[in-house]
């Protein structure tokens, strides 16, 4: 967790970019991200310098050639404020290029992190803005992966709160409950192919450290981890150098990052991946040539919660999981589309559970009511019976203030129920969980909504006899009234 000193510092900065004319949360995080990735910059590259240094060779695979010292952090960050901001928006003889311009030529013309930034825009429009922004970067502990993380999380945390690209977030505890479910593993090869910030991809990789931290001394795995476990596709630039700089403070050095609509042709994934983890968009529409063709041999539809449930089983190698959210609709939908996605995942593929969530889980923002999935990619089938869980709780007040309870939370016995499945085997329908065998839903036209096979008790109650109520009323009415006698005497009327 952040300390409250440095929370309190980015809310100060926050301020700040709101009374320097700078109010959208986005372009607000953007430019802290430039900031905080500078600074990585000349961290990395002090590294080589020391490493050249100790074994008398040259600096292998430089960030900064010699001329472009001035540009770097640690010779900009104690400027005055007016000089430091010439290094941002001037050149001159001897600085060819200003330090925002070098962060789109990082790793030369054509890498993946110059792609990042290409589009990038300097923003800060006054020299104490941007101290203000440099000094409360210097604060931070980079050499503390949660410190720096966490950081990164409370800024993104701002999107939320702020409501404008709140759909670009995921509640961060729902992404975590996915995240423990579905167990990635150190040969995972995982995919949010609607990474907005990277959030499911930063849970997964926060996973694999808690539970497998004695990998990352193998060099392999890190080479692995670094390079090829992660991607995310992302077709909106500025979340894409938002997702990109969330994977770096969280230890994932070279992110794979994909800038393209994952449900067009310029997406041409196949069978790829182990693991998916996604909440992609809902009540959205696309008109049929802005589609994969692929995709449309699945389900022919123009609904995107149902294309990317199509995406998802081509992404997907034979043996891969997914766990994705999904509206409600989509459990229940009567028409033909849905109907076929569902029963592609039950009948070709394994589907394992169905998690209900309360409607509040995305209030402020949204009131719609939502699922969780969670299948196997078979191409054999598989599915004999699926879990249902009805989550009433999330350790959150379910209206639009959204007030942490932590004693209202379903969710760790969700995951302990998960981790036992073999004693769920019992519980009847009335039970907050139960196991319904596939060839009920399939007699049901294959619905997966819980209250579809949820069985409700309902209590007799015992009224009293109508003569006796009316006694009961008769004797009521004639307190009143000699209470209404009384208080005519007091008054003298």
């Amino acid at each position: 967790m952040i300390t409250g000193e440095l929370r309190s510092e980015v809310d100060k900065l926050w301020l700040a970019f709101h009374s320097g004319g700078i109010t959208d949360p986005l372009t607000t995080i953007q430019q802290i991200t430039y900031l905080l990735f500078l600074r990585r910059l000349d961290e990395i590259q002090t590294v080589k310098e020391n490493k050249a240094n100790r074994l008398g060779k040259p600096i292998e695979d430089a960030i900064y050639q010699p001329d472009q010292s001035a540009i770097r952090w640690s010779s900009f960050k104690d400027l005055d404020p007016e000089q430091m901001y010439e290094v941002f928006t001037e050149v001159n003889e001897k600085r060819p290029v200003t330090a925002f311009n070098f962060i789109k030529t990082v790793g030369g013309e054509g890498s993946q992190i110059a792609r990042f930034f290409k589009d990038a825009t300097f923003m800060i429009n006054s020299p104490y803005l941007l101290d203000k922004v440099v000094q409360m970067v210097a604060k931070i502990n980079m050499s503390d992966l949660d410190t720096k993380g966490d950081l990164y999380e409370y800024l993104l945390s701002k999107l939320t709160m702020a409501g404008k690209a709140g759909q670009f977030r995921t509640p961060r505890h729902i992404i975590k409950m996915m995240v423990e479910m579905t167990q990635p593993q150190l040969n995972d090869k995982i995919c949010d192919p609607s990474a907005g910030t990277a959030g499911f991809l930063v849970a997964a990789n926060e996973y694999l450290r808690q539970h497998h931290a004695d990998a990352f001394l193998q060099e392999d795995f890190k080479a692995f981890f670094n390079k090829e476990m992660f991607t995310g596709i992302e077709f909106d630039a500025q979340m894409m150098r938002i997702g990109a700089m969330n994977l770096i403070l969280h230890g994932i050095e070279q992110p794979n990052l994909l800038p393209v609509n994952a449900l067009s042709e310029q997406n041409p994934i196949h069978e790829e991946f182990s693991l998916i983890l996604a909440n992609p968009p809902f009540k959205g529409t696309l008109d049929y040539e802005r589609v994969n063709h692929n995709i449309l041999q699945v389900v022919k539809t123009k609904s995107t919660e149902l294309l990317f449930l199509a995406l998802m089983l081509r992404m997907l190698r034979t043996g891969g999981r997914c766990a994705v959210i999904v509206p409600d609709g989509v459990l229940f939908g009567s028409n033909k589309a849905y109907k076929i996605i569902r029963r592609q995942i039950i009948e070709k593929h394994q589907l394992q559970a169905v998690i209900s969530m309360p409607s509040g889980v995305f209030k402020p923002y949204a009131g719609v009511s939502t699922a969780v999935l969670f299948f196997t990619k078979t191409n054999a089938g598989g599915s004999d019976k699926v879990w249902f869980y009805g989550m009433e709780k999330d350790g959150f007040s379910l209206d639009d203030k959204r007030t942490p309870k932590p004693e209202q939370n379903d969710i760790p016995d969700i995951i302990q129920r998960w981790k036992n499945s073999d004693a769920e085997a019992e519980r009847k329908r009335t039970d907050q969980s139960f196991y319904v065998p596939v060839q009920e839903i399939i007699d049901n036209d294959w619905d997966l909504s819980f209250n579809r096979y949820r069985e409700i008790v309902y209590e007799e109650v015992q009224y009293d006899p109508p003569s006796q109520i009316m006694a009961d009323l008769e004797q009521l009415n004639r307190e009143q009234q000699d209470d209404l006698q009384a208080l005519k005497s007091i008054l003298n009327l």
